[in-house]
């Protein structure tokens, strides 16, 4: 039978190098800590309160950095979440007194103080055992130049220095079995300790509510500025032509029946191009095939129109609410757009399914890459739109691509779907 590699050796070798890199981490918490005490007593005198705030700054960002290198050593692999509200960025005493009433400042203090302390015991036990192991693997060789002591016991000759083999194999065992544990203890602490508590995390849930509210409300008032616009610059004008071109064919009908004829052939071809104007209007506030099809009826509809072959892979048991279902559908109308337009894709994919009360839907291309969410105002758009139903976004564009942005949306289904059976390729 063949042998199959260990995919847990890596896994600890990794886990090793990542103990060290964690105590010189910690050793870096240990200088915040001295400068954090260090601010706080000189702000009896008023002295340390910028300092305070500048270390307060320094430590949240050290803290941050440690939230997302614990969560690698956790079960669900996520950074733990930050719990800090926005400091003032102009006036000293109000960035004093956000940092003085923040809970939050008291909370690092106390997790430097145990990080520093439990935390750098449980951190530096993989290297300790490691380096320990290693000098008794070598202590055989090198007894004469180092003591005639080892262990307890007296060194006498090469007989002696040779029990040091037995406690090197001792020592790199223990480091092997007990690396994933301490690091995994190390991980739960911090996240005890620097995870949000219920009320910060319900600042946070209302504030998160207030900002999509308030982002909401200006993306309705531009939409129906917008709205308005293209009904007064379009369809409007098309109409009083029309009635103007009516009134004028209604004059001429006695006197000059051919430029009557011409006048009402032209209104005609207002009508129509009025009508057209108003179905694209229509259609770009909720598109008839949305309402008539779902959201896999239309976007399996959608990747036929593109110019890009598409594969569309779509699995929902049933619909979900009308807003979430447009916000969606929109969602994969820009981003498909953008790959057509600006990433020079020769193919896209859409996927979209439900599980555990979320609709995740994933839209890729093979273009060059390069999407930056912080540059498009498109995808910025998306983002929120997507916040207002609590949906979150991902994109990963890597120059050369390819580009894959996943989207979440927290909803239920209701009726059972009905779209096309194959999907669209």
């Amino acid at each position: 039978m063949a042998r199959t590699h260990d995919p847990q050796q890596p896994r600890r070798f990794d886990l090793l190098v990542w103990s060290l890199l964690l105590v010189s981490h910690v050793a870096a918490g240990a200088v915040l800590l001295a400068l954090f005490l260090v601010a706080v007593v000189l702000s009896v005198v008023w002295v340390g309160l910028p300092l305070l705030v500048t270390i307060t700054r320094l430590v949240r960002v050290h803290a941050d950095t440690h939230r997302r290198l614990v969560g690698r050593f956790l079960d669900d692999g996520r950074p733990v979440p930050s719990p800090y509200r926005p400091l003032p960025e102009r006036g000293l005493s109000a960035q004093i007194s956000a940092v003085v009433t923040d809970p939050t400042t008291w909370r690092d203090l106390s997790w430097l103080t145990v990080n520093s302390t439990a935390g750098a015991v449980l951190v530096a036990v993989p290297g300790a055992l490691l380096a320990h192991g290693l000098h008794s693997a070598v202590f055989p060789l090198t007894w004469r130049w180092e003591t005639n002591w080892y262990a307890l016991g007296p060194v006498a000759g090469q007989g002696d220095a040779n029990r040091a083999l037995l406690t090197a194999a001792l020592l790199l065992l223990a480091a092997w079995v007990l690396t994933p544990a301490a690091l995994t203890g190390y991980a739960r602490l911090n996240r005890i300790m620097l995870a949000p508590t219920e009320k910060a995390r319900l600042a946070a849930r209302v504030a998160h509510l207030a900002t999509s509210r308030a982002e909401t409300i200006d993306a309705q008032a531009s939409e129906v500025r917008r709205i308005e616009r293209d009904l007064h610059d379009g369809a409007q004008a098309r109409l009083v032509a029309l009635g103007m071109s009516l009134g004028m064919a209604e004059e001429m009908l006695d006197n000059d029946t051919d430029a009557a004829r011409r006048m009402l052939s032209e209104a005609r071809e207002a009508t129509r191009q009025a009508l057209t104007e108003l179905r694209d209007l229509v259609r770009g506030i909720h598109p008839p095939v949305l309402v008539e099809r779902g959201l896999d009826g239309a976007v399996r509809a959608l990747a036929v129109t593109q110019h890009l072959p598409i594969s569309v892979d779509i699995d929902l048991p049933g619909r979900p609410a009308d807003p979430v279902e447009s916000a969606a559908y929109f969602a994969v109308v820009e981003i498909l757009t953008n790959a057509a337009k600006h990433a020079g894709a020769e193919r896209a994919w859409v996927r979209i399914n439900y599980g555990r009360g979320r609709m995740v839907v994933l839209v890729g291309d093979d273009g060059r890459g390069g999407a930056d969410p912080a540059k498009g105002t498109g995808l910025r758009g998306i983002r929120r739109r997507l916040s207002a139903f609590d949906g979150t976004m991902n994109v990963v564009s890597p120059v050369g691509g390819p580009t894959i942005v996943t989207m979440e949306l927290p909803c239920a289904l209701s009726s059972p779907k009905t779209s096309l059976s194959s999907a669209t390729d």
